[in-house]
């Protein structure tokens, strides 16, 4: 059977104060009443039953998640006791699918991702599923076409695509996984046409992953098998808190995908967007006449251009005069001024907050 498996664990440092410990991006209220994890859920059900739709996140947003997507079953929400990055979620979710259905064919998507229109993106969902069904061992993962030589996105290399029995995509052996190039490299990856931007999704046997993570990263697989003997059991929770904590912390790429043989992408043929800084929502909101970017029921701009301003407060009224190039985000009870060449420092503002404040504003 055919599960999709969201992970929604990540806490987006980069969109605070918006974004908190206890209020994660995937679920700010930035898209017009749909947040980041419905408009994905969205997107899936044409293809998968809800009841086969997993959720991964971090223990404090299990309520927040399950609020936010009121038609998946409460049980389909799964908490990591722990932050151990996607190897770890993956594995668990695999883990916990083989044991109830050990032929699970396991799509993996991330929660913070836009994709338009949504059809492209799911016929290459359902070429994935069929070729998967028909090669089991092999592993596909999805590829977005540069527009841009980006320095902050992870590519793909690619051999020649080649065409796929009752797929609609082509499919492309891959090469390698490049990590994050510096600007000349990667202006040397979009001039060749053979490198992708790696978007984290990937389409697979749940088995075939446990069995690379087997091969690559053995000090998971112990933890995972404790963890799946006590799944379902009155143990259940007390197993996953002793033994979820001593799974390496590390991603999926590097744990696996760098290493495995038989890993083939798709060329996802849709605008995409991973929604991690400010500076995104340029991408999908489109902006006044000064080039401004305002989610905001009420402002007022007295020559201002080419801000980003945001607030989900429809009662707060966000003036500015003479603002250029500016973030400014406000929340009840923090605000944050930044110029947008700055953005990148967040993280080094939040440390400065854990110091002077403690996790309050967190």
């Amino acid at each position: 059977m055919n599960y999709a498996v969201v992970l929604a664990g990540g806490s987006g440092k980069r969109l605070w104060p918006l974004s908190r410990k206890k209020r994660p991006k995937q679920v700010l209220n930035l898209l017009g009443g749909q947040t980041l994890l419905s408009s994905c859920f969205q997107r899936l059900l044409p293809i998968f039953d809800p009841r086969n739709i997993i959720i991964m996140t971090n223990a404090g947003y299990v309520d927040t998640v399950r609020e936010n997507l009121t038609g998946l079953p409460a049980g389909n929400v799964i908490a990591e006791p722990v932050v151990r990055d996607t190897a770890g979620a993956i594995g668990l979710a695999a883990t916990v699918l083989t044991k109830f259905d050990p032929d699970a064919t396991m799509a993996v998507f991330t929660a913070d991702q836009m994709m338009q229109p949504a059809e492209a993106m799911q016929q290459a969902i359902r070429d994935a599923l069929s070729f998967v069904c028909k090669n089991p061992d092999n592993m596909i993962t999805f590829g977005i076409q540069p527009t841009f030589p980006s320095t902050h996105l992870g590519y793909i290399h690619c051999n020649d695509s080649r065409k796929c029995p009752d797929c609609e995509s082509e499919i492309y052996p891959v090469k390698a996984f490049r990590e994050k190039p510096d600007e000349e490299t990667a202006t040397q990856y979009l001039n060749s046409g053979q490198y992708l931007w790696n978007s984290g999704m990937f389409v697979w046997k749940a088995k075939t992953i446990l069995a690379n993570m087997a091969k690559f990263l053995p000090e998971a697989t112990e933890p995972l098998r404790k963890i799946k003997a006590a799944w379902d059991s009155p143990n259940q929770q007390q197993s996953l808190d002793e033994w979820f904590v001593k799974l390496p912390k590390i991603s999926i790429d590097y744990a696996v995908m760098e290493k495995a043989d038989n890993v083939y992408a798709i060329k996802l043929d849709c605008n995409w967007l991973d929604v991690g800084a400010f500076s995104a929502l340029a991408d999908f909101i489109s902006s006044d006449k000064d080039n401004n970017i305002v989610v905001a029921s009420n402002s007022q701009l007295l020559d201002c251009r080419n801000n980003i301003i945001v607030t989900e407060d429809k009662g707060h009224l966000i003036a500015a005069i003479g603002l250029e190039n500016f973030v400014v985000a406000h929340t009840p009870d923090a605000t944050l001024v930044c110029h947008i060449d700055q953005t990148e420092r967040l993280k080094e503002l939040l440390e400065l907050i854990h110091q002077n404040a403690g996790e309050k504003f967190l």
